[in-house]
């Protein structure tokens, strides 16, 4: 058996907890903060989970997760 590749651009923006889920960045936080409140600037700032929907398409692109 081969051994399989990681999709880099999936390596760079995911990682696993240690019971085995997917954490990722949420959106927006990247420009224009100005506006937005400290508040959502700081809700924006923590990980969250993949949904379980998508964490079999992430986890095919990272075979050793």
């Amino acid at each position: 058996m081969p051994k399989l590749k990681t999709r880099k651009a999936a390596a760079k923006r995911f990682r696993a907890t240690g019971s085995g889920k997917i954490r990722r960045r949420k959106a927006f936080k990247n420009h224009m903060l100005e506006h937005k409140t400290s508040a959502r600037k700081s809700r924006i700032s923590k990980l969250s989970l993949v949904s379980e929907e998508d964490a079999g398409n992430v986890r095919l692109m990272m075979p050793y997760l």
